[in-house]
C-alpha cells in the first residue's frame, strides 16, 4: 500500500518516450449504436403508454420547483467537472483540467456505445493518448488507476447498500424474496470481484498474468496470447508505481471518485423532487444506487432497454404513476443522450484536429527549400606576357 511518510507522490506515469501511433481502438459499429438508442426509446414509449396521464401530469407541473430541476442539471455539470479533475489529478499534471474533461466525456461516451463486457476504458485510453499526444503507456496507467478507484468506490457503495437493507425497504415487493436474494447474491459477487481486482492489481499482478497465460492457451484465444501477456508485464510495472504513491494520493483520488458517483445518483432524485416534493429522499437515493449497480450486468450499451425497466422496478413505486415516464425521459436525456451528443462532438473535434495536423505536415513537406546559388566561376588574372 502507499507509504504515509512520503510527502509528495512518486511519478505515476512511466516514461514511454514518444506517442505511440500504433495504438488503435477496436471499431465501433454505428448501426448497432443506433439500434440500441431506438431500443431505449421504444421501451420508454411502452412505459409512457401504460403509465402517462396527461391531466395528472399537467397538475403536477403547476407545482414544479425549478430550483431542484436546475440542481439536477447542475449535477451533470458537476459530474463532468469532477471526472475531468480526477483524471488531471491522477496524471499529475500531464492532463490539464480541460484535457481531463475531454477524457472523461470520451469515457462516458464510449461506455454508452459499447457493451458492458467491453466497457469504454480502452477507447477512452486511446482518445486521451491521441488528444494530448501521450505515449499509450502513460494513458494506460492513468486509466488503470481510475478503474482501480472506481472499484474501491463500488465496493464501498455495495457495502453501504447491503447495510441499508437492514433499515430500509430497499428491494421492491414485486420481486419477492427470491428476487431480493438474487440481487444480494449479485452484489456480493460484485464485491468479491472488486476486492480481487484491487488486490491483484496492487499486490499480485503475477496472479493476473498466470490466469491470462492459462486462459489464452485456449485454441480460439491463442492468437491474442503474445499481446495479452505483454500487457500483463506492463501491468506489473504500473502496479509498482501505484504502490509507491502516498496515502494522500489515494485519499484525494477516492474522494473525487465518490463525489463524481454521488452526482450520478443525485440526478434522478433532484428530477423527481422537482415535481414531487413528498418523495422519500433517502429510500430513493439508495434504490438509485441499487438500480445502477444492477444495470452494470446488462449486456446492451448504456443499459439500453434494460435500465428503463430497472427504473420502473425500483423507482416507479416511490412516485405517482403519471410521473414515471416524464421523469424517466428527463433522466435519460441528461444522463445518457446528452453524453452521446457530447461524444459525437468530441469525435468530430478530434477528427478536425487530426486533419489540421496532417495539412500542416503536408505543407511543411511540400515547401521547397530555397536552392543554393550556383558557384561563381573562378576568374584568374591574366599573367603578364614577357
Amino acid at each position: 500500500m502507499p507509504h504515509p511518510a512520503t510527502d509528495s507522490p512518486a511519478p505515476l506515469l512511466p516514461d514511454d518516450g514518444a506517442p505511440s501511433p500504433a495504438a488503435a481502438p477496436p471499431p465501433l459499429r454505428v448501426g448497432r449504436t443506433v439500434l440500441h438508442i431506438l431500443l431505449s426509446l421504444l421501451v420508454l414509449g411502452v412505459i409512457g403508454y401504460f403509465t402517462f396521464d396527461a391531466a395528472a401530469f399537467r397538475q403536477m407541473l403547476r407545482t414544479l420547483n425549478p430550483w431542484w430541476l436546475g440542481a439536477a442539471v447542475g449535477t451533470v455539470g458537476l459530474r463532468i467537472l469532477l471526472g475531468g479533475w480526477r483524471l488531471s489529478f491522477i496524471s499529475q499534471g500531464r492532463l490539464d483540467l480541460m484535457a481531463g474533461i475531454r477524457g472523461q466525456l470520451a469515457w462516458d461516451f464510449f461506455s454508452n456505445v459499447t457493451p458492458s463486457a467491453v466497457g469504454g476504458s480502452p477507447f477512452a485510453t486511446v482518445y486521451m493518448a491521441r488528444d494530448r499526444r501521450l505515449p499509450i503507456g502513460e494513458a494506460t496507467a492513468i486509466m488503470l488507476f481510475a478503474l482501480l478507484l472506481d472499484q474501491f468506490w463500488l465496493a464501498t457503495s455495495i457495502l453501504l447498500t447491503l447495510l441499508a437493507t437492514f433499515y430500509l425497504d430497499l428491494f421492491p415487493h414485486t420481486i419477492g424474496q427470491l428476487g431480493a436474494g438474487a440481487f444480494i447474491g449479485y452484489f456480493l459477487a460484485m464485491l468479491a470481484w472488486g476486492v480481487l481486482f484491487g488486490y491483484t492489481t496492487l499486490f499480485r499482478p503475477d496472479v493476473l498474468q498466470a490466469l491470462a497465460n492459462r486462459l489464452f492457451r485456449v485454441r480460439w484465444l491463442r492468437r491474442f496470447r503474445h499481446r495479452v501477456l505483454g500487457e500483463m508485464q506492463k501491468l506489473g510495472h504500473h502496479a509498482a508505481l501505484l504502490r509507491a504513491q502516498p496515502a494522500s494520493f489515494f485519499v484525494k483520488g477516492f474522494l473525487l471518485t465518490a463525489a463524481g458517483w454521488m452526482a450520478r445518483y443525485l440526478l434522478g432524485l433532484f428530477i423527481v423532487w422537482s415535481v414531487y416534493a413528498d418523495v422519500d429522499k433517502l429510500l430513493f437515493l439508495f434504490r438509485t444506487v441499487a438500480m445502477m449497480l444492477g444495470s452494470m450486468i446488462l449486456p446492451t450499451p448504456g443499459g439500453s432497454g434494460g435500465i428503463e425497466g430497472l427504473y420502473v422496478l425500483f423507482l416507479a413505486p416511490l412516485m405517482p404513476k403519471a410521473l414515471v415516464a416524464p421523469t424517466l425521459l428527463t433522466w435519460r436525456i441528461l444522463g445518457y443522450y446528452l453524453f452521446l451528443a457530447l461524444g459525437v462532438f468530441l469525435s468530430m473535434h478530434q477528427v478536425r484536429q487530426t486533419l489540421q495536423r496532417k495539412r500542416r505536415a503536408e505543407r511543411t513537406d511540400a515547401s521547397p527549400t530555397a536552392p543554393l546559388p550556383p558557384p561563381r566561376p573562378e576568374v584568374r588574372e591574366a599573367e603578364p606576357v614577357d
